[in-house]
């Protein structure tokens, strides 16, 4: 499960950058087809790839590692109920998630 995790955390990092996979790739120097397989989850990396990753996207590991809101529905209630719990008594953060929330869910 964290290789495909971790696939879909790189995909979008990399969609993010606006960086193709040829591009990455020949950062990375492996081949497209070896990233591809890393961002579908079917292989993992090897630690100096994970090495030249990080500088490439210029990332640290936490924030490559960072994949909840990539998890299953049920799992990211739980995980906004904990953000909740945290920021209730911030006014301002407080109108500011209602905002948000008011708008995703007027689409």
């Amino acid at each position: 499960m964290i290789k495909e995790l971790l696939g879909k955390r790189i995909t979008e990092l990399r969609k993010q950058q606006n960086i193709s996979q040829e591009e990455l790739a020949e950062k990375l120097d492996i081949s497209q087809k070896s990233l591809s397989k890393i961002e579908t989850g079917r292989n993992f990396l090897t630690s100096e790839t994970l090495e030249k990753l990080l500088k490439a996207l210029d990332i640290k590991c936490t924030e490559l590692f960072n994949f909840e809101h990539l998890q299953a529905p049920e799992n990211l209630y739980e995980e906004i109920q904990k953000h909740l719990e945290k920021i209730k008594t911030n006014k301002n953060a407080m109108t500011l998630l209602y905002k948000i929330v008011r708008s995703i869910s007027e689409r």
